[in-house]
């Protein structure tokens, strides 16, 4: 999907996101700009900066799902991060460089993922071999020993232990031996997360963790699982042993460096703002941004696995910007994403369209729900027309959380029919049409009710 245009890209983005287009383009853009870099000479290429974005607009109009449809679009690390949720460095809590460590776990797992599928069949080859050993007449360990091997030695012919390995190897593979029981050691990773006065693994200086880490003990026990079962485990054993663990962290480290997406949410939340009394912005912000200004500009991140270079990682930020504006950020920060796109609120037509063009759209996510129990349920045109106008009218009346509000509706109207299911389905009224006088009746105690719409809706 790397190689995506940014039509297609946008293309792709419409299946789940309605309107819009704005976002969606740039997006586009700048994934489309991260490939056209690395066609280059990388003396060029090193001097190309990536189009950092900063969307804003009011939650529940489709930032967050544009960030979650880029990370299933994008062969590259990805990963989503509040901003609200680091602190400054010296103060209790996650820094910000924390997640490009983060990213780097996401890339080392996809090329830990992509380096094992090339070995998988070696691996499967191996780990059949250890399991006939184990299922052999005298075996009862993972490695044989001298005393059962000889046992073996003296009491068969070696062809005829042949005879015996092929005909376990047939029966291992066509799964007859599936169910037998066989005792295997089983190698545990040492417990890694424990505290450290008031400090995670995580947040450590990399050469700590690394210290701690070689300082625990590798547990090994021994424990029977049946063949299907053991046959995982020592699959996992086999690959981990095959793949090049240092071409992995090099590999891992360039797609960071090179590919890597950071998604940064709520970052209006440390935007630095006067308070009512005049006072200074809280300090904590303005700190948080003066940390994260460096990474978003490019500069080397130590981690446990080497050292990382932000310098082409692309950055998106988004916020719903309620009490602060964008240029409430520092302005050297502010300049680090040079792309600003205004998120436009959705309305009555939007959350019909939501209601039902996108794959992942609630009512057909509701409809197989539901047809699990046997019931088959059916969406008539003013139905969907009637849940769409209480959300836009709820919107309005209340806090306008924007589509989010759809699930609330919804929710409320399939509350009668989702406990019944089980009993309705048994009934000759499995097939359910929610037309808009149902959903209306289903909502008229609350929608008439400001203070019980404020608690239910």
């Amino acid at each position: 999907m790397i190689n995506l245009t940014p039509k297609q890209i946008v293309s792709e983005l419409d299946k789940y996101i309605v309107g819009q287009d704005d976002a969606k383009r740039s997006v586009a853009i700048a994934i489309r700009n991260r490939w056209r870099r690395q066609q280059l000479d990388p003396e060029i290429a090193h001097d190309i900066s990536p189009k950092n974005i900063i969307m804003s607009g009011p939650t529940g109009v489709g930032k967050t799902e544009i960030a979650r449809r880029l990370a299933t679009l994008t062969d590259a690390p990805f990963i989503k991060v509040e901003a609200s949720k680091f602190t400054e460095v010296g103060y209790h809590g996650r820094d910000v460089e924390s997640m490009i460590r983060d990213l780097l776990d996401q890339a080392i797992s996809m090329t830990r993922s992509n380096q094992s599928e090339l070995v998988s069949k070696q691996a499967a080859e191996i780990a059949n071999e250890k399991l006939v050993d184990l299922l052999l007449p005298g075996s009862h360990t993972n490695e044989p020993t001298p005393d059962n091997q000889s046992y073996v030695e003296s009491h068969e012919s070696e062809e005829r232990k042949n005879r015996i390995r092929e005909r376990l190897m047939g029966q291992l593979k066509s799964g007859a031996l599936d169910d037998k029981e066989v005792e295997i050691h089983i190698k545990q990773k040492p417990q890694t997360s424990f505290m450290l006065s008031n400090m995670g693994l995580d947040q450590m200086d990399p050469d700590l963790s690394n210290m701690f880490e070689k300082m625990m003990p590798e547990n090994r026990k021994n424990q029977k699982l049946t063949v299907k079962e053991a046959r995982e485990v020592l699959i996992a054993q086999e690959t981990d042993k095959l793949v090049d663990q240092g071409k992995i962290t090099s590999e891992a480290i360039e797609m960071t460096e090179s590919s890597g997406i950071i998604f940064l949410d709520e970052i209006d939340k440390i935007a630095a703002t006067q308070t009512k009394g005049g006072g200074s912005p809280d300090v904590s912000r303005q700190g948080v941004q003066r940390d994260l200004l460096p990474i978003v500009e490019g500069s080397a991140v130590n981690t446990k696995h080497g050292i990382v270079h932000t310098d082409h990682i692309l950055f998106i930020a988004a916020g719903a910007f309620h009490t602060a504006t964008v240029n409430d950020l520092m302005p050297e920060l502010q300049g680090r994403f040079p792309i600003r796109v205004e998120l436009s609120s959705l309305g009555k037509d939007d959350f019909v369209c939501i209601l039902k063009e996108p794959k992942n759209a609630l009512t057909k996510q509701q409809k197989d729900l539901l047809a699990v129990e046997g019931l088959d349920v059916n969406f008539t045109d003013d139905g969907i027309d009637a849940i769409a106008d209480l959300a836009a009218d709820a919107n309005a009346k209340l806090e306008n959380i924007g589509a989010r509000r759809l699930m609330t509706i919804i929710e409320k109207v399939f509350e009668d029919i989702n406990f019944d299911a089980p009993e309705i389905a048994d009934t000759s009224n499995a097939k359910t049409v929610i037309t808009g006088e149902f959903v209306r009746k289903q909502l008229d105690e609350v929608t008439n009710d400001l203070d019980l719409s404020r608690f239910v809706l």
